[in-house]
């Protein structure tokens, strides 16, 4: 008998894995959340299995997710960027990476970002005990909060949907479905 998931994961054996591996499980290291973030952010208009599939190529063209690196690139690097096959080619979400890892650096220094992130939750993942898939929000108020948060820090294309996904992809909440085979395990990490 197979395990039990969340619909979303689909039958495809990339997304399930990605289900199984990484939804959900709560990441502390402060480039891997930027990372994240930064993908989501790609992800917006698209579905999250497009990007997953351009994870490893997204990776590769922006320097191992660097925020150090990226902080420091301008119009030469776009340019590459906007050519590059491999990766979601559109100019204001290769902009906003700049500015968001410029952002990421800030916040960074200042107390970390994963700190700053997991304050909003007390450092612990919040537990939602959702029954269905059709009992997950899009955003929450919370999202709503730190979208704005984020906004203010400087970065961009960090609307409260897609940091809703991000903070379910990261661990900040468990919205795995209660009969989901990971959500026990993820209840207390």
């Amino acid at each position: 008998m197979p395990p039990i998931r969340c619909a979303w994961a689909g039958d495809d054996p990339l997304y399930q894995a990605y289900h199984d591996t990484e939804w959900g499980v709560p990441e502390y290291d402060s480039r891997a959340l930027w990372e994240k973030l930064v993908l989501d952010g790609f992800q917006a208009g698209l579905s999250w299995i497009t990007i997953l599939r351009k994870r490893d190529n997204f990776r590769a063209a922006f320097a191992g997710f660097d925020p150090d690196i990226i902080a420091a690139w301008g119009e030469p690097e776009i340019a590459r960027l906007l050519a590059d096959p491999g990766i979601i080619r559109h100019r204001g979400k290769i902009a906003a990476t700049i500015t968001n890892a410029q952002a990421w650096q800030r916040i960074e220094a200042q107390q970390g970002f994963d700190r700053f992130l997991w304050d909003y939750v007390d450092g612990s993942p919040l537990q939602t005990h959702r029954a269905t898939m059709a009992d997950v929000p899009a955003f929450t108020p919370l999202s709503t909060q730190i979208s704005k948060d984020l906004k203010k820090a400087g970065f961009r294309f960090c609307g409260p949907t897609i940091v809703y996904a991000f903070m379910q992809a990261c661990g900040l909440v468990n919205d795995h479905i209660v009969p989901c085979h990971r959500h026990d395990p993820l209840t207390n990490p």
